[in-house]
């Protein structure tokens, strides 16, 4: 409009001193029709000038309404659908309202959890287990060899042997002191030493049965063995070692019984009851959901977080490989509500609105065209059209957004689950058919 006005100034300003040459033009001739010519040129001039500007209008009023229409599709051919990797689905009915959120980890009770320490210090002679090796209770994991051991398993013989002649010696006292033959102090001082020497015996077999070591036979071994049957976890020793009493060597872990501990918020513990269904996520794994339910509460707060442990039992089938020290995302669910659900990355924002993209049919035109360009024989790729949904989105949890639609759809509809972005970005650089 500002080169139109300069123009028009312009224009005013070369048709100003032509007036005025034809103004001394017409003073010197004097002609009649000069002077009507002069009159009514400003005149024609300011009518041209109008059909002009009328005549720009109207195409700046047409190309808005072209962008308008391109901005709600967009139409990829065959082969960039297959190279974004474009997949659609349907919307699902998910509990994603109502809930609380929590954090935590997966673990296994304390009876499911072992660490193998040894009773007695020694060198480690063989390992026989690899990490990861499922092993019953009271498999050998591996064995250490102390000479202690030797004198212990003597000292046992030694005992039972002093128990055998003293338990004669003490019969034999018995009789002559019931008649009267011997003193009685013989007697007592007999009776002594052989509750000394079962003492001794019994304290030597106790030691050896805790080092789970035999009685019978002499050896230097200590067999270290599973206290619980379970998986094999981290192994902390080498072969030729020494092993310290008090020392973890392995770890055994029964995952029969994984549960999860989640921290919980004062705020929240009112509306957390037992019984309660919970879906939970792996922080650093898919977003599949895997189910549980609340078996205990803790009535008591940790100091570090100030939040209350709650526990939460796996089914056996869904527990199959989790791991103890899995971080978890998880929903405990106050009430079993469903609501309507896609992937989040199924909803893009375009300006202040959010859209999701459905695949349409084919369109007939389209066909029209493939066919007329067959017949010319110009090859051309079968394209694929998708719309610009307007949604309004909710709750996003667990890798889903609640959706609901602002214009009713088809329950069947394909929307398209991975690749919205793609389409978006299409749709913003002009909405424009790939071919």
């Amino acid at each position: 409009m500002k080169n139109i006005n300069d123009l028009t100034a312009k224009n005013a300003k070369e048709f100003s001193q032509r007036s005025q040459s034809l103004k001394s033009l017409c003073t010197l001739c004097c002609s009649p029709f000069v002077n009507f010519v002069v009159k009514n040129m400003r005149f024609l001039y300011f009518i041209l000038f109008a059909v002009t500007l009328l005549s720009c209008n109207e195409k700046k009023a047409e190309e808005p309404q072209e962008e308008e229409k391109s901005q709600t599709e967009v139409a990829l051919n065959e082969s960039q659908y297959k190279t974004v990797g474009i997949e659609t689905g349907v919307v699902e009915n998910r509990n994603l309202n109502k809930v609380i959120k929590a954090n935590g980890y997966t673990t296994v009770p304390p009876q499911n959890s072992a660490e193998v320490s040894t009773l007695i210090g020694g060198t480690v002679k063989d390992i026989f287990v690899l990490e990861g090796t499922f092993v019953n209770k009271g498999k050998v994991l591996a064995t250490i060899q102390n000479l202690e051991v030797i004198e212990m398993q003597e000292e046992y013989h030694s005992a039972t042997a002093n128990i055998e002649y003293l338990q004669l010696e003490y019969n034999r006292q018995k009789t002559l002191s019931d008649e009267n033959v011997n003193p009685r102090k013989v007697f007592q001082e007999v009776k002594a030493k052989l509750a000394a020497e079962r003492a001794k015996a019994q304290a030597a077999k106790n030691k050896l049965e805790a080092l789970h070591v035999s009685t019978k036979g002499s050896t230097s071994l200590v067999p270290i063995v599973a206290p619980i049957s379970g998986y094999v976890g981290n192994i902390k020793i080498a072969k030729g070692a020494y092993a310290q009493t008090g020392v973890a060597l392995f770890e055994v872990v029964d995952n029969s019984q994984m549960h999860l501990d989640l921290n919980v918020y004062e705020k929240d513990l009112g509306s957390i009851s037992v019984g309660q269904v919970i879906d939970f996520v792996l922080t650093n794994q898919s977003n599949k959901s895997i189910k549980g339910k609340i078996f205990g509460i803790n009535k008591s707060f940790s100091n570090e977080s100030k939040t209350v442990a709650v526990h939460a039992k796996i089914e056996s089938e869904d527990a199959k490989g989790l791991i103890p020290g899995m971080y978890v995302s998880a929903n405990i669910n106050i009430i079993n509500a469903t609501v309507p659900a896609l992937p989040k990355d199924a909803v893009v924002r375009n300006a202040d609105k959010y859209f999701v993209f459905v695949q349409e049919d084919d369109h007939k035109e389209d066909h029209k065209q493939e066919e007329g360009k067959e017949e010319k024989g110009t090859p051309h790729e079968k394209e694929i059209h998708f719309k610009a949904i307007e949604v309004i989105p909710g709750t996003t949890d667990l890798g889903f957004t609640e959706v609901k639609f602002v214009d009713r759809i088809d329950a069947d509809a394909k929307i398209v689950m991975k690749g919205a972005f793609y389409l978006l970005s299409a749709l913003k650089g002009g909405g424009e058919h790939g071919h």
